[in-house]
């Protein structure tokens, strides 16, 4: 092995309990200071390979064949121990939600510092001092005393870079960045992009940066690999993959995420009925002022998306609307009739005509249930139907979502991440709504998969008359589905127009920030916001 590489993989091969190939034969090779971007849709292999790389299977996933190299060193050979040795002091891992990754009941510095004491590399003061010099590189707030904080105590986007913190706390020589920026804002992303961007070059670590965001992994990587069923389809320095592809899956997988300029929400379906208005609403989280006299309505058959970075009240307007956070003050109209704030104080015909969809389906829905208990289960309680009639109706709901009847008999562990949002699309129909409240629906999904559930959302809402609430921070989603956007900042809206106006221009110069931060899919363009900042620091000086 040449001296500058720092990890090589070699056939490597798992497989499930169940005898099912899940990654067949993928080489890989990383030198020291390089990122390698895996990308493909979900089901690929991408976050199988990076655990496989610190030698770490999923339950029910074992590795079959190949090798693990790491600095020289076949991690594969190694018995548990020193595979356990290995794991978080050579090759650290940062996962896709830093929330479910910390431990609530301990300080920041506390899980920070763990790793070095466990592997015996520093002492306590020396760790402490390390969390705090890693807090400063990643740009956290008050990073003397930022490692005091519990978990709950931070934005998500500080919480991810802690756990980038956590992650280098024994200076790896290999990340493994599992999607570390996909549940974030856009603005929020993009700083996390930059810091993480920083903290490799500075460091001199080598990455394997997971992802389905081709304009994400365009700023970070140097080469990248696609992936699918298991098996690579073309490896190549970025700028070949993203714009001289040689495999028609990569090339669809680039005109996916690039077809949301040219697509647009029609106005066809939206009638004059207004279904929900929100009236000057107010809500607090204690004596935190979260929304500030908020006012929005929806059509029937429309689409009224809801933008922000994290913690401007988007999500906590849906809230208000599903009855869970009562407003202090204000009033909430549901065809023409005001609601109870508060979901207890709703009768079952309110509930049952609005519904909401999850961003994450693997937590929305009970792995235990067969799909008909899922899908079912709704139908039973809000229509009162005997077992062959719940049995009709989930049937015509796979059709409506176009999912195979017999999936039915299935559990969600035996479906695709699309798959399962499908079902979850198909549980929130069942109850035959006037409204649902769609919160991030394709931001944990690949391109293929999240544009294959934008389509049935439309063809949905066209059918049945649907209205939605779209609460995301994908512009590009907003741009192919929304008819009028509200843009949300601090708890107001500084803006709310049709989709087309919000996003031509003239813009609100927070809008502008946030269409500003999207990054496109060139290489080049990290940097070159990064100049524009140091341009414009040096002007206002």
């Amino acid at each position: 092995m040449s001296d500058n590489i720092i990890l090589e993989i070699k056939g490597l091969q798992l497989g499930s309990v169940a005898g099912v190939v899940i990654i067949d034969k993928v080489d890989l090779r990383l030198k020291q200071g390089e990122v390698l971007g895996l990308i493909g849709e979900s089901g690929a292999g991408k976050s199988t390979i990076g655990l496989a790389a610190m030698c770490y299977a999923r339950a029910g996933v074992h590795i079959a064949g190949g090798e693990v190299i790491l600095g020289g060193v076949n991690v594969r050979a190694l018995d548990a121990e020193g595979r356990r040795d290995v794991r978080g002091k050579r090759i650290a891992y940062i996962a896709q939600s830093a929330a479910a990754a910390f431990n609530p009941a301990h300080t920041l510095m506390d899980q920070v510092c763990e790793a070095p004491l466990i592997h015996q590399i520093m002492t306590r003061p020396e760790a402490e001092a390390w969390a705090r010099q890693l807090f400063r590189s990643l740009d956290l707030p008050d990073p003397e005393n930022f490692g005091s904080r519990y978990p709950h105590q931070v934005s998500g986007g500080q919480l991810q870079r802690a756990m980038a913190a956590m992650a280098m706390s024994c200076r790896p020589d290999v990340l493994v960045l599992d999607e570390p920026t996909t549940a974030l804002d856009v603005t929020t992303q993009i700083e996390v992009l930059i810091l993480l961007k920083s903290l490799i070059r500075e460091y001199r670590t080598a990455a394997l940066y997971i992802t389905h965001d081709l304009a994400v992994v365009a700023q970070v990587a140097d080469r990248i690999k696609v992936l699918r069923h298991g098996k690579e389809v073309e490896e190549g320095l970025t700028d070949q993959i993203l714009h001289h592809a040689r495999q028609d899956y990569t090339a669809r997988l680039v005109a996916v995420r690039g077809a949301a300029a040219s697509e647009r929400a029609t106005q066809a379906t939206v009638k004059p009925e207004t279904v929900l208005s929100i009236k000057d609403c107010h809500a607090y989280y204690g004596d935190f002022h979260v929304v500030k006299g908020v006012s929005l309505d929806v059509r029937r058959g429309e689409t009224v998306a809801v933008v922000g970075e994290s913690g401007s009240g988007k999500s906590t307007l849906a809230r208000i609307v599903t009855g869970l956070l009562p407003p202090r003050s204000g009033e909430i109209v549901f065809q023409g009739k005001a609601m109870p704030p508060s979901l207890k104080a709703r009768d079952k015909e309110l509930k049952r005509r609005i519904q909401l969809v999850y961003q994450i389906p693997d937590v929305a829905i009970n792995p235990r249930h067969s799909l008909l208990d899922i899908v079912g289960r709704p139908v039973q309680f809000y229509f009162g139907l005997g077992r062959e009639l719940v049995l009709k109706r989930a049937k015509e709901l796979m059709g409506l979502v176009e999912l195979p009847v017999d999936f039915l008999q299935r559990r969600p562990g035996q479906l695709s991440g699309g798959q399962k949002q499908r079902v979850c699309i198909a549980r929130a129909l069942a109850a035959n709504p006037d409204l649902i409240i769609l919160d991030e629906p394709t931001s944990a999904l690949d391109p293929l998969v999240a544009e294959e559930i934008l389509k049935l959302l439309r063809r949905l809402q066209a059918e049945l008359g649907l209205s939605y609430v779209l609460i995301t921070h994908d512009l590009d989603v907003v741009h192919r589905i929304a008819h009028r956007t509200a843009v949300m900042l601090k708890g107001e809206f500084v803006a709310f127009d049709k989709t087309e106006t919000i996003f031509d221009g003239p813009y609100h110069p927070y809008t502008e920030k946030l269409i500003n931060a999207v990054p496109v899919m060139r290489s080049d363009w990290l940097d070159g916001l990064l100049a524009r900042r140091a341009q414009a620091a040096v002007a206002s000086a």
